[in-house]
This record gives C-alpha cells, sequence and structure tokens, in this order.
C-alpha cells in the first residue's frame, strides 16, 4: 500500500520511526497473546458451522487438527514475545499466514459441499477471516494483506467458480461492500499507528530533553554546594582572623571608647557569622543533605536554655519576657535538640526584633496521644505591629522580606523563617502563623515525639571531687595552621595562658616535628598546602613516635557535618569550626579525658 502523504502532518520523518515496525509488531503480538483463548471459542464457532454443512466427521477432524496447530502457534508466539529484533515481525508474519492457510481450509470445504446455505456460509467465514487478520495486524497493512493472502485466494476460487451463475454478481457485490470496510479499516489503523508514533517520537525527546535537564539542574546545584562550602571556608578564614584579634583585645586593658569599638566589631562579626550561617543551612537543606539526630531530649532544659538567651535580650531592649512549661509536658522525647533549638532561636530573634515594646512570649503546649506518644506545641508570641495576611502568604519563602525598602530598619537574609518551615517539616511537623488586625504574632511548631519518660529524671548528685584542671596547667602544644595570622592568634592565645607551643605550617613539616618531640596537645587546620590535617592526622595516627596518642583538635573553617564526621574518622579527639572561640577552645583544652573520650562537634559562634 502507497503510504499516505505528509498532509495534515500525520507521518512523521523516517527517522524518527525507524523501530517503528518492530514497535508494531510487538504491539500487534501482545494484544494476540492477551487474546489467545479467544482463537479457540472461534474455532468452535467455525467447527460447528463446518458440520452443519459438511458432516461433523469432517468439522471435528478440521478442529482437531486447527487446535492443534493453535497450541503450537501459541508457544511460538510467547518465544516471539521475549524477543527485540526486526526477525519478529517476519516470524510472526509467516505462522500467521500459516494459520490463516489451515483456517482458510474451511470455508474451501464448506463451498465444494453443495448445500442451500454452502455459499452463504462460506461467505461468511471469507468475511470473517478478513476481519479476524485485519484486527490483529490493524497497523500494519502490508502484513495484513499477506496473512489474508490464504482467504483471497479462496474468494478468487469461489468468484471464479461462479461465472456465469446468478450468484456472481451477489457475490462479487458482497465482496466490495466487505473490501471497502477492510479497507477503510485498514486506513484508520494506519492513522492510528503514524499518530501514535509521531507521540511516541515527540515524548521520547521530551524525556531526553528532561533528563538532560535533570542532569545540568544536578550538576548545578552540585557546582553550587561546592561553591558554598569553598565560599563557607573562604570566608570563616579571614573572619577568624578578626573575631580571633577581637578577643584578643578585649583581653587587654582598653580605655571604655576602645572596649566599645572591639564590641562593635566582636558583634558585627558574629552578625555575619549568623548570615553565613542561614545561607549554607539553607544550601543543604535544598540539596537534601541535611539529617535530623534525633536523640534522648529535655524539652524543658531545652527551652530553659534558649529562653534565657532572649530573656537577656529581651531585657536589653526593655521588653518583658514570659517563658511557661505545660505541667503535662514529657521529661525526656525522641527529638532533635539542636535543630529544635535553632527554629526557637530564628523565632526568639524575630519576636525581640520587630517588638519595640510590651512583652515576649514563650510557651510550650502537650497533649498526650498514647502511654508512649505526645503532641508539643512550642509557641513564641510577640506584642509587635503583627502581619497582614498579604504578608503572611510570603512569610516562608526564602529571602522574602516583609520590608524591602530601601529604608526598612532591620537587616538578614530572609532565610530565618523558610529554614524553619523546611526543618519542621522533616519533622513530619508544621509551622504555622496568627496575626490580628490589632498587632501581635504567634508563630507555633507543632509536632509529634516518641516519649521515653512522662517525669523529669532526678539530677545526679553533685560531684564534688577534685579535678585537674588541664587548662591551667602548662601544656606543651603543637600548633598546625598555614594561615600566617591564625597562627598568629593562636601563639598569642597560647602565650596569654601560660602555654608551651611550637608552630607547623603544613601537615609535613608537623610530622617531622612531631617525630622528634612529645606534646600534650595538637591543634591541627585541615585544609593546608603540601599536606592536609587529614592526611597529618592519620599518618601520626599510623606511626610509632612519641605523638601517636596525642590529643588532636581539628581546626577548620569547613562547618559541614561531613567534615567534622571525615575529622573523626581520620583520628581526631575534638572539631572546633573557624572562626575560633577561645573559651571554648579553653574549654575543650581544659577536658581531662580528651583523648579516648567521646568525639566532640563544637560550633563555635
Amino acid at each position: 500500500m502507497e503510504p499516505i502523504g505528509n498532509r495534515g502532518g500525520l507521518v512523521p520523518d523516517t527517522n524518527r520511526i525507524a523501530n517503528g515496525p518492530v514497535r508494531a509488531s510487538k504491539n500487534a503480538l501482545t494484544v494476540i497473546l492477551l487474546t489467545q483463548s479467544l482463537r479457540y471459542w472461534l474455532l468452535l464457532a467455525w467447527a460447528l458451522a463446518l458440520g452443519v454443512c459438511a458432516g461433523w466427521p469432517v468439522a471435528l477432524a478440521w478442529l482437531a487438527v486447527s487446535v492443534a496447530v493453535g497450541v503450537v502457534r501459541g508457544r511460538l508466539e510467547r518465544r516471539l514475545a521475549v524477543r527485540d529484533s526486526d526477525s519478529v515481525g517476519r516470524t510472526l508474519t509467516m505462522v500467521a499466514t500459516g494459520s490463516s492457510a489451515l483456517w482458510a481450509t474451511a470455508p474451501a470445504i464448506v463451498y465444494a459441499i453443495p448445500g442451500a446455505w454452502s455459499l452463504v456460509v462460506t461467505t461468511c467465514m471469507i468475511v470473517s477471516g478478513y476481519l479476524l487478520v485485519v484486527t490483529q495486524f490493524r497497523t500494519m497493512p502490508q502484513r495484513s494483506m499477506i496473512v489474508s493472502a490464504p482467504y483471497s485466494l479462496v474468494t478468487l476460487g469461489v468468484g471464479y467458480s461462479l461465472i456465469g451463475h446468478p450468484e456472481f454478481l451477489p457475490f462479487l457485490t458482497c465482496v466490495g461492500v466487505v473490501g471497502s470496510a477492510i479497507f477503510a479499516n485498514l486506513l484508520f489503523g494506519y492513522h492510528d499507528r503514524v499518530r501514535i508514533e509521531t507521540f511516541q517520537s515527540e515524548q521520547a525527546r521530551l524525556i531526553g530533553e528532561l533528563e538532560t535537564a535533570r542532569d545540568r539542574a544536578d550538576a548545578a546545584n552540585s557546582a553550587k554546594s561546592s561553591f558554598l562550602a569553598m565560599i563557607s571556608h573562604e570566608l570563616r578564614t579571614p573572619m577568624n582572623g578578626v573575631l580571633g584579634a577581637a578577643q584578643l583585645l578585649d583581653g587587654t586593658a582598653l580605655e571604655p571608647a576602645q572596649r566599645t569599638y572591639v564590641g562593635m566589631i566582636r558583634n558585627s562579626g558574629g552578625s555575619l557569622l549568623g548570615l553565613l550561617n542561614d545561607i549554607l543551612d539553607f544550601a543543604k537543606i535544598e540539596a537534601g543533605r541535611v539529617e535530623l539526630e534525633i536523640i534522648e531530649t529535655s524539652l524543658r532544659d531545652l527551652v530553659e536554655r534558649v529562653g534565657g538567651v532572649w530573656a537577656a535580650q529581651a531585657g536589653a531592649k526593655g521588653l518583658a519576657f514570659e517563658m511557661s512549661v505545660d505541667p503535662g509536658t514529657p521529661g525526656l522525647v525522641l527529638a532533635d535538640p539542636t535543630r529544635l533549638s535553632q527554629i526557637l532561636h530564628n523565632l526568639l530573634s524575630n519576636a525581640v526584633k520587630f517588638t519595640d515594646t510590651g512583652v515576649v512570649r514563650l510557651s510550650v503546649g502537650a497533649e498526650r496521644l498514647s502511654i508512649d506518644r505526645v503532641a508539643l506545641t512550642l509557641s513564641v508570641s510577640d506584642s509587635g505591629p503583627g502581619i497582614s495576611a498579604e504578608d503572611q502568604a510570603r512569610l516562608f519563602q526564602p529571602f522574602s522580606q516583609l520590608d524591602a525598602s530601601s529604608t526598612r530598619r532591620f537587616g538578614g537574609t530572609g532565610l530565618g523563617l523558610a529554614i524553619s518551615r523546611r526543618l519542621t517539616e522533616m519533622m513530619d511537623g508544621a509551622l504555622t502563623v496568627e496575626s490580628g488586625p490589632g498587632g501581635g504574632s504567634t508563630f507555633a511548631l507543632a509536632f509529634e515525639a516518641p516519649v521515653l519518660a512522662w517525669s523529669a529524671r532526678a539530677s545526679a548528685e553533685p560531684d564534688n571531687a577534685p579535678r585537674a584542671d588541664v587548662s591551667s596547667a602548662r601544656q606543651r602544644v603543637l600548633v598546625v595552621e598555614d594561615h600566617p595570622i591564625n597562627r598568629q592568634l593562636l601563639e598569642i592565645w597560647l602565650d596569654t595562658q601560660g602555654h608551651v607551643h611550637t608552630s607547623a605550617e603544613n601537615g609535613k613539616i608537623a610530622l617531622e616535628v612531631a617525630a622528634s618531640q612529645a606534646f600534650d596537645l595538637v591543634l591541627m587546620d585541615v585544609n593546608m598546602p603540601v599536606m592536609d590535617g587529614l592526611s597529618a592526622v592519620r599518618a601520626l595516627r599510623a606511626g610509632d613516635g612519641p605523638n601517636r596518642d596525642v590529643a588532636v583538635v581539628m581546626l577548620s573553617a569547613s562547618a559541614r557535618a561531613e567534615d567534622h564526621i571525615a575529622g573523626f574518622e581520620a583520628g581526631a579527639d575534638a572539631y572546633l569550626n573557624k572562626p575560633l572561640d577561645f573559651a571554648q577552645l579553653s574549654a575543650v583544652m581544659a577536658q581531662s579525658d580528651l583523648r579516648g573520650g567521646a568525639a566532640r562537634s563544637v560550633e563555635a559562634a
């Protein structure tokens, strides 16, 4: 059959449907297999018609042979179903044509035996045979013609034998009507096939474009994460110098004005560090790299600790600060205290920031759900100006500022609430806001948690046994730091604390120094030229020198959780983020069980 032209765009480009015949053959084979049981019902109907016209012995013999051939054909078709090549179509055509030849013997037998209904039954069988073939191979006109060839031969034979008889014209008319219907069926099937293949080709193209776009997005996201990690390191390194110098300067004799200036430096540096942490947290949440650490948590202690910080902040601003905890609040639950604290800090920060007069409230509500589960609600309320319904709709969007004008009073990245909501969703909870027209807002964090203990555990008796103050003892410290300013800051601070120190610019020099001198502590930077800190710690632990078991504290501007894990796996005993807080460093050095104790990860403020 000559292909229909490209009118209306129905026939796609040949290259786009190169596998069309294979797909069409597989589709036809699928339909045949799904309707395989119908074949035997059709054989039975044909055998009944054959028995009425030609006798039952002939009909039974024809039925037995046809069923046997049908069983063999079914097995061949099932084998073809697992193959995927051009030979599938050819083999299926050959098998179907052989089967049609057997079926076509039925109308030939009926016509060969004279009877009142012979011609009618013969015509019905021929038409039925054509329809069966066309239905199975509707989307493949050429193969339909090949498979139906046995019926065409019977039709020609019957028509030739009827020439000169009165039945010739009616038979010819019947063949013409049925033939035109079958041709229309094939035409519609071809159009359907073209449309389906065009759709499939377009679908494959779109899927390819989507996969390419996804790969590009993944690559861009990975590049963004790497960029943020690099920027974090590069920003924290000079900030360590600024804030470290400010801390050292704050410990000297200063005039009141000078101390004020130092305080301004430290406060501004702390604000900058907070903004940096917000951006990094949001990037990690977007990349799916934040995991909750569900551990035993005392909610009362957490709320009192966080509330105490902001009570002082509110007092400094002249605000009243109220805190209440529901008596039904469990003593211990399973939750992530770090992320809960982060959310509360964000909410309280906004409440204190945007409230000029009045009160800020922190409250905890609890509803017992079962013997070991509770629904908790942590609410932060303020008497500020309130939030309009329009602003509430975009309040939790990233980088959203309700006052985006050039005259806005407060800074910030607009990420705090977005991060808080994402963290809340990770807890399967909800973070909502209510604000009335008269002013005041309430942010509520609601989530469920497993309960470990409903009542608070009794505090352990204080241990009054004397402890060695390691930080006050004279320690021998190896400082491994490539940045000259950061190295100098550490040396100055160690001098003021009365410690003895030796410095190295990279891991290789540190190993050479450690091979000949014994130290009480190693302060090891991570990112250094020649040999990085992680490699140096591994080599130190694997060696047999005097410092194989020395306490090691990693110092790094890389603040990601995976960086901390890598440090502990390398053999470090503690991990401090830059910018360094010398008070935290002093606390770590004061721990007499630092070496061999639990791994410690301290986030410097």
